[in-house]
């Protein structure tokens, strides 16, 4: 029980100010319904503090550019800006040798870091998207994980592809959304619907 009130925790933490009464709201039922299993929920969790880590440490990129790095069931989501390609392959080499194991995917943009403003409103963007998933009957927003950078979506999850089509669409139609990024894996439907 405490290894799970410290995961929601840090969860919570992990996803903003804006948009932690909402994961509060869901963050139980989120690792209960979630696809991945709670070991590989932990693991995802541990290896986004050892990408965190192991790019702070690099003071280049710790002072030049805004890159995050998300893990979902063992891949990982490279998101933000560096001011040149050099600083970008860097942070991937990096990423690269703490072999988490999956895919990296690379979406990491040439151009300077975000201001405060623009991270703010990409709270506020994330926000509305979970807010208008929840309020989707026909979509387990529980198995989809929202990120917003400079406006773009990603949208995370191990998930039916029904659910993740509904997800998308109710992601481009949400207000401040520029784009939208699926880095789904796919599931086949379960029996007990």
């Amino acid at each position: 029980m405490i290894k799970l009130v410290i995961i929601m925790s840090v969860i919570t933490l992990l996803q903003g100010c804006a948009g932690a009464v909402m994961v509060g709201a869901v963050g139980g039922a989120k690792m209960v319904n979630d696809n991945r299993s709670l070991s590989t929920q932990i693991s995802d969790t541990n290896a986004d503090f050892e990408i965190a880590s192991a790019l702070s440490k690099q003071e280049d990129i710790y002072k030049q550019t805004n890159i995050t790095g998300v893990v979902m069931n063992g891949n990982v989501l490279m998101i933000g800006q560096a001011p040149n390609s050099m600083l970008r392959d860097k942070a991937i080499k990096i990423v690269q040798g703490l072999e988490i194991g999956g895919k990296i995917h690379n979406q990491i943009r040439i151009g300077n870091p975000t201001s405060f403003t623009t991270r703010s409103n990409d709270t506020w963007v994330t926000t509305k998207v979970k807010g208008r998933m929840l309020n989707e009957k026909n979509l387990d927003v529980t198995r989809v994980k929202v990120i917003t950078e400079n406006g773009e979506v990603f949208l995370l999850g191990l998930i039916e592809r029904e659910q993740a089509d509904l997800a998308v669409d109710i992601a481009r139609n949400t207000a401040g959304v520029r784009k939208v990024i699926k880095v789904f894996e796919y599931v086949q439907p379960s029996d007990d619907k």
